[in-house]
């Protein structure tokens, strides 16, 4: 039950407008804004921002 609430799954997409994305966790305590994560981007090949979506 603690799983889901402190480390929820989260979906993060690519700001290079490909609709690439890449699926991870993140903290809440640490990270309680949207997370932002530069990332590789096949469609593009190459790295870009990733931001979280709700």
């Amino acid at each position: 039950m603690a799983r889901n609430e402190i480390r929820p799954i989260v979906r993060m997409r690519s700001t290079a407008g490909t609709g690439f994305t890449y699926v991870t966790r993140k903290n809440r305590r640490n990270d309680p804004d949207r997370l932002v994560l530069k990332k590789y981007d096949p469609v593009t090949r190459r790295h870009v921002d990733f931001r979280e979506e709700r």
